[in-house]
This record gives structure tokens, C-alpha cells and sequence, in this order.
């Protein structure tokens, strides 16, 4: 008897070994496989090929697949939308004009390019009402124009005037919102209007119009889509589902105007599918990887902007980052 008892030890020792391994056993089942993270996206409503993919459900079913949750968060327009991406409150910003991320780049905002559409010109305009009296851009001259500070149209309003040999401080500028300048251009307080689509298929197909310039061979209006630095380099194959995502998209919205179009109108302030259509029809859609040496008209706009005094320091389009998929 004192044999089997000479080392006492051994009698719990099996025993407290196999507790351990069910220990360990029930832990590992209670832990997650892996922590789900969720994707911010920041969007306006024009921003087509983002709403599209959120109204069809598309982009959640593709990062799903990659342990990744959307959140979607809309914003009025570019720059905010970018104030909240340098911030850190969204991670990535659906597509932007291609102003706003030289107003960001000035105020030190540390965001990286990670698709762009193709230059779509005609997408924007400089209308006036049909009865006005000026009939080219030298008549601006003195006149009240409605922009949305920052955005594409903005540019094209600086390059307008300086085709017809004025400078900014030559016009009234009325920094208003999209809304807001339809508002105004409607009520006769505004002598011109400079917008984008949709906007500007809607007021030319509701209201009598003249277009006194569009973007060809003044703005090639291209689209620009953002993320920040840091999320940039921890998360580059979420971007690249998002990337694959956008270019299925662009392509599905040119191949299905109407289909498209009556996605869109609802999103759109109930806009009938004819005038969506008409808007979809002068942009481009096509999702292309930024590359440095395309930045030259990034380039035109920060040096425009700059000397108009609208910036308030020089800025090198060439800082930013890039990246690729």
C-alpha cells in the first residue's frame, strides 16, 4: 500500500492536465474567430457609382467575404466630406471633384488617391437664363455668378474667366450650395449659374437655358476618390475590393443606361429617369488607378485657385500620396 502511495503527486497530476486542456479547449471556443471591422464610407448624393453600390447591396456582399462591415455617412459636399476622411471620422470618401482635394492638400490633410474617373468636360456649365443679356463669358464681367466654392465648377468658372480675359475679381461670386444656386438662378438673383450634374440636366431640361460655356477644353472635370494615409497602408486589400467594386459599377451604369437611371432618380430627388439618363450621359463612369504623372491639371487648379487668392498657400499637387491596385 505505501508503494502506490510513495508519490501522491502523481494521482492528481493526470488529472489537473487534462482540466488544463478543456480549459484552454472552452476558452478557444468562446473567443471570435477573428474581430470584425467595419468600413466607413463618406458620400455625397451626386456621388453615382457609391450610392449604387449601396442601394444594390454589392459592396457589403464583397467585404463581407473579407471580415469587413459597411457604414455609410452622407455629406452636403467635397470638403467637408474630406474634413471628416483627415480626421479620421470616415475612412474612405466616394468620388470628389477634382478641386477638393487641393483645398485638403492646403490645409495639411494627409489623404491618399486611390481611384479617379476619366475626365468627363461636359459634365459641368455656365448657363444663364434664356432671355439674359449676356451672351459669351467677357459679358460676366461685373454680374453676380452662383458656385459652389471648392468644387469642380469652381475651377471651370476661373477658367472661363481667364479664357475671356478676366480675372475672379471681376465677377460677384455667390458661394452657394447646389440647391441653393438653382434657388437663386431660379429667382432671377443670380446673373449665371455654374454646375454639375445632375444639376445641370435638370435645370436645363425644367427651366429656359443658354449654356454660355461647358468644361471641353477649359476643365476635364475629373473625379476623384480618397482614403486616408494611414488606412491607405494598414487596409489595401479592403481598397481593393472597393476598387473592383467602383469599376464593375461604372462599367454596369454605361452598359444600363435606363436600368440605372431609374436606380438613380429616387436618390436624386426623385429626378425622372429621361434627365438622369441625360446626366449620366456626360460622365464618364470609367474607374481608372491615379498615377503621378496625371496630375498636371491637379497641378493647373492649385496654381489657378492659388492665384486667384482663394488658397492660402502654394500647393504641390505632386505631395500626395497614391495608391495603386
Amino acid at each position: 500500500m505505501s508503494r502506490l502511495i510513495k508519490n501522491p503527486g502523481a494521482i492528481f497530476r493526470r488529472p489537473a492536465l487534462a482540466g488544463a486542456v478543456v480549459v484552454l479547449f472552452l476558452s478557444a471556443l468562446a473567443l471570435p474567430a477573428q474581430a470584425r471591422e467595419t468600413l466607413r464610407i463618406g458620400y455625397q448624393k451626386s456621388s453615382t457609382l457609391i450610392t449604387l453600390l449601396k442601394t444594390q447591396g454589392k459592396l457589403e456582399k464583397a467585404l463581407a467575404e473579407a471580415n469587413t462591415d459597411v457604414s455609410w455617412h452622407e455629406f452636403p459636399s467635397g470638403l467637408p466630406l474630406l474634413e471628416a476622411l483627415n480626421v479620421g471620422n470616415v475612412d474612405v470618401s466616394a468620388d470628389v471633384a477634382d478641386t477638393v482635394p487641393i483645398f485638403a492638400q492646403a490645409a495639411q490633410a494627409k489623404l491618399t488617391y486611390f481611384a479617379q474617373e476619366a475626365p468627363s468636360p461636359s459634365a459641368q456649365a455656365i448657363v444663364v437664363r434664356k432671355d439674359s443679356p449676356l451672351q459669351q463669358l467677357a459679358d460676366l464681367k461685373g454680374k453676380k455668378v452662383a458656385v459652389t466654392k471648392a468644387a469642380g465648377a469652381h475651377y471651370l468658372l476661373i477658367a472661363a474667366l481667364k479664357k475671356a480675359g478676366l480675372k475672379f475679381s471681376d465677377i460677384e461670386p455667390a458661394y452657394l450650395t447646389p440647391a441653393d444656386g438653382r434657388a437663386a438662378f431660379e429667382n432671377g438673383k443670380v446673373d449665371a449659374w455654374v454646375t454639375w450634374e445632375p444639376f445641370l440636366s435638370g435645370v436645363q431640361r425644367q427651366l429656359p437655358t443658354r449654356t454660355l460655356a461647358d468644361g471641353t477644353g477649359l476643365a476635364s472635370y475629373k473625379r476623384y476618390y480618397l482614403t486616408g494615409n494611414a488606412y491607405a497602408k494598414a487596409h489595401p486589400e479592403v481598397l481593393k475590393l472597393v476598387y473592383e467594386q467602383l469599376e464593375e459599377a461604372g462599367h454596369w451604369v454605361k452598359n444600363h443606361p435606363r436600368d440605372a437611371a431609374q436606380a438613380l432618380g429616387p436618390l436624386w430627388g426623385n429626378l425622372d429617369a429621361e434627365t438622369v439618363e441625360a446626366a449620366n450621359a456626360h460622365r464618364s463612369y470609367q474607374v481608372q488607378p491615379v498615377k503621378a504623372d496625371q496630375l498636371e491639371e491637379q497641378q493647373n487648379i492649385a496654381d489657378a485657385f492659388f492665384a486667384a487668392g482663394l488658397l492660402p498657400k502654394a500647393v504641390d499637387a505632386r505631395n500626395a500620396q497614391i495608391w495603386a491596385p
